[in-house]
């Protein structure tokens, strides 16, 4: 028969403990990892604000103007059949 290893199980504790150490570690690499990070400056916020408010209102138009052709085609169909 083959031999099988067995694993030692930790303890309790242990696992408590490594539980923590793995939070920390979280922590530590998040704290890391926000350091590399490059914000963008006041200006380029705002310009970047302005161009999503933009595109926003410009599909907001184009979705309302399609509507109102899409009603007056269906308000024709309707009327013919």
């Amino acid at each position: 028969m083959a031999d099988k290893t067995e694993k030692k199980s930790k303890g309790f504790f242990a696992k408590i403990k490594s539980f923590f150490e793995r939070i920390g570690k979280f922590f530590r690499d998040t704290v890391s990892e926000m350091k590399k990070v490059v914000w963008p400056s006041k200006k380029q916020t705002l310009n970047n604000t302005l161009v999503v408010l933009v595109v926003v209102v410009v599909a907001a138009v184009i979705i309302m103007v399609l509507d109102a052709v899409f009603h007056l085609g269906l308000n024709l169909l309707l009327r013919i059949g």
